[in-house]
């Protein structure tokens, strides 16, 4: 963060302690095009990092990899956290050095645009959450239920510490935290898949409340998440006013065409 705004830019300490509005706001402050990174955008990173076979890894272990302690990032003075891009070239999206990084782990990333309200889920349309005109407060127009193959809304239910998406209304309303491979996914929804919310990687985290009130989404995981860490990592249990020294996000642009 340099005079109020984000810049992506490397081995630079990420910008943490601040909510998410105030993020995008700051985002949205640079022109025309720029905006805080959102969940579609994630969703498709993820998504390709997948269908490349080129999985990210990151600061999953307090500066290091979990899965290879010589996999390592600049170390930030005081902390776990690394500097921006330090890390090597397994710590993009596709395994490149011009790849997007530390996308797994280092800190919690807003991914604008997805939330979770009284256990039901709602996205910004396309990518909608990466224009300034889209109303994504709590009671914005900008929110649409979150739907199946079929067009039904789909929900969350969290019950003796499992995690269900499913198209119920009447769900058992928890707070769970579990790997991805133990959620129950009876729904078929293509959004979902767009989104990256399912299980690409078996062992990263998903985390939810489906108690009432809204959660927004972060993704990626922290510096000492291990295994739980990854680019599907997802966070739906945090308010939209919390910020803390292990939540950030990152700027993103695109052009009109």
């Amino acid at each position: 963060m340099i005079n109020g705004k984000p810049y992506s830019l490397p081995l630079q300490e990420p910008v943490t302690n601040i909510t998410m509005e105030d993020f995008a706001q700051a985002c949205f402050s640079k022109g025309e095009g720029w905006h805080c990174l959102t969940a579609a955008e994630w969703g498709l990173l993820a998504d390709t990092s997948l269908k490349l076979g080129t999985l990210p890894h990151g600061n999953t272990n307090c500066s290091h990899w979990h899965g290879d302690d010589k996999e390592q990032g600049i170390i930030i003075e005081d902390s776990y956290k690394t500097l921006t891009g330090s890390g090597p070239a397994t710590w993009t999206h596709d395994h490149t050095a011009s790849g997007v990084h530390d996308l797994c782990g280092n800190i919690w990333e807003f991914a604008r645009g997805v939330r979770i309200r009284d256990g039901a889920l709602w996205a910004a349309e396309n990518n909608d959450a990466a224009l300034p005109e889209t109303d994504l407060t709590e009671c914005g127009d900008g929110w649409k239920p979150i739907t199946d193959a079929e067009g039904h809304p789909l929900y969350v239910a969290v019950e003796d510490n499992k995690i269900t998406f499913n198209t119920y209304p009447s769900i058992h309303r928890d707070y769970c935290g579990c790997a991805w491979g133990n959620v129950r996914m009876n729904c078929d929804s293509e959004q979902l898949r767009a989104l990256a919310l399912f299980a690409g990687e078996e062992k990263a985290g998903c985390y939810v409340d489906s108690t009432e009130g809204e959660y927004i989404l972060f993704r990626g995981g922290n510096w000492d998440n291990g295994g739980h860490a990854g680019v599907f990592h997802s966070s739906l249990y945090l308010p939209r006013s919390d910020a803390d020294g292990s939540i950030g996000g990152r700027s993103a642009y695109f052009k009109k065409h």
